[in-house]
């Protein structure tokens, strides 16, 4: 079920409201101002901890929680207008999807050069505290993933951060066992990846949508 538009405007239709009451216009933009708070309240509180345990994969995951939050920003002011124009806006969130692998490719070489380990237990906590978190915007956002690239980009993000710390957890786990820096260098990398994925099906979204309009 996708929203009708009119003169190239977002208009979530009636019968969404009859079959799930959420399923607004209002419902959707609450819901999206609560995941932009949710995730730049925890971009702190990962980013910090990041910076005193020395962790690549919790500062690709915090810079992740910064950028989720800049998406939902930005649907929150483009949700009015038509198509066009938000297909752009979904094509600018699909560029800072990429934001959280360029800043986990850089750190992990910095640590590379000094092979540390970070505290296994700070690491395991916050990625706990992070799972809760993006596993609560998913199920803010499920209903509304197939409203255009805009709400398809806030969804991939919430969708691939839950994997992404089951990831760190992982890997705090294993850092405790063999007290290497790997497994946490790793991870960084891997939510790199998973974060240029999310970028490309963005992208496309975008570009379907910015099609749908010159057809």
């Amino acid at each position: 079920m996708t929203p009708s538009e009119e003169g190239g405007e977002l208009r979530f239709g009636r019968h969404h409201a009859e079959d799930d009451p959420g399923r607004t216009a209002e419902g959707a933009i609450a819901r999206v101002r609560t995941v932009a708070l949710l995730n730049l309240g925890y971009f702190g509180v990962e980013f910090g901890a990041a910076f005193v345990i020395g962790s690549v994969a919790l500062f690709a995951d915090g810079i992740d929680f910064l950028e989720d939050a800049a998406v939902n920003l930005l649907i929150l002011l483009a949700v009015g207008w038509n198509a066009r124009a938000r297909s752009a806006v979904g094509m600018v969130a699909a560029v800072l999807l990429l934001v959280p692998g360029i800043a986990a490719f850089w750190t992990a070489v910095a640590k590379a050069a000094d092979p540390v380990p970070p505290d296994p237990v700070v690491l395991t906590a916050v990625g706990a505290g992070a799972l809760v978190v993006n596993g609560f915007c998913a199920f803010l956002l499920v209903r509304f993933r197939e409203e255009g690239s805009l709400f398809k980009a806030a969804f991939l993000s919430a969708r691939n951060d839950v994997a992404a710390n089951l990831a760190v957890i992982g890997a705090g786990f294993v850092t405790a066992w063999t007290m290497s820096p790997w497994p946490d260098v790793t991870v960084g990398i891997a939510i790199a990846l998973l974060n240029a994925d999310a970028a490309r099906e963005v992208w496309g979204a975008a570009r379907d949508e910015a099609r749908s309009v010159r057809s």
